[in-house]
């Protein structure tokens, strides 16, 4: 099935190992781990974790704008995934990794999030209700080919109809987070829109 809205072509191969060692070094062993969640990590965080905190990320949103071609999609029939893109907040959990789980623990999120490297690590400040913390999180550059820009309605609706990956379908994806969202107390009102528009038009 060929993808309904002519995405951009796929990104250049970036080297996922370079960059987990990077990440690796820029946590330098320094103690435990914070990782932010904002979508799939929230429902499915497949990894140990010690403590759970709600959190929130300022100059960065939650976004529904970055082309899966493995995990929600194809190369022929692109889906969706969330991505951290700047500007304004995000409301989401952050996730405490012991020290000697660390290494183990990226490794498994490398093969998951990074199949393709278009993802950029970065650490960034999460305001809890415990206190500040510095977790790492995945976000997207909007120079990024696999960055979508403006969607339709339309082309939304097209992607959450056709889209499948090895994980799923787009739009089970788009609703297992904003369902996750709503239990622990984050109302992502774009998200509900969204799913309230596609509802109506896949009928």
């Amino acid at each position: 099935m060929m993808s309904p809205i002519n995405p951009a072509p796929a990104p250049s191969r970036r080297d996922p190992i370079a960059m987990l060692a990077t990440t690796l070094a820029q946590w330098g062993e320094q103690g435990d781990l914070w990782l932010f969640g904002y979508a799939s990590l929230i429902w499915r965080p497949d990894f140990p974790f010690t403590e759970r905190r709600s959190a929130r990320v300022l100059g960065w949103h939650r976004a529904l704008k970055m082309w899966s071609r493995i995990n929600r999609g194809t190369p022929e029939c692109p889906g969706l995934v969330f991505a951290l893109l700047a500007g304004g907040s995000c409301h989401g959990l952050a996730f405490r990794v012991k020290q000697a789980q660390v290494h183990a623990t990226l490794a498994l999120l490398w093969e998951r999030e990074m199949p393709s490297a278009v993802y950029d690590p970065r650490f960034l400040r999460c305001n809890t209700p415990q206190g500040d913390v510095t977790a790492l999180t995945f976000t997207l550059s909007r120079k990024s080919p696999s960055f979508t820009g403006t969607l339709s309605p339309k082309q939304y609706h097209q992607i959450f109809s056709a889209a499948r990956g090895r994980y799923g379908t787009t739009l089970d994806y788009a609703q297992q987070t904003y369902d996750s969202l709503l239990q622990h107390g984050i109302h992502d009102k774009k998200l509900e829109a969204l799913l309230i528009s596609c509802e109506k038009s896949l009928k």
